[in-house]
């Protein structure tokens, strides 16, 4: 699931970039995040897997992934 979303995230916001609700610099870098948590990453212990799991979800659904916590803010 989370390297499925990494894949979408990489698609819609990077390659894409017909949804701006997100950088391309930071949709990549969640991507990141998926995958170092996928791949069970010391780098992101810190990373609740249950959470990115839920965003996975969120995103592949396309169900208001900007919701989670885990979503980067923009500004």
């Amino acid at each position: 699931m989370l390297l499925q979303a990494a894949g979408v995230l990489r698609l819609r916001y990077v390659q894409c970039s017909q949804d701006t609700s997100l950088s391309p610099a930071a949709a990549s870098k969640l991507a990141d995040v998926f995958e170092g948590v996928a791949k069970g990453s010391p780098d992101f212990d810190q990373i609740d897997p249950k959470e990115a799991i839920a965003l996975a979800h969120r995103l592949i659904d396309d169900d208001h992934p900007e919701l989670s916590g885990m979503w980067p803010r923009t500004r």
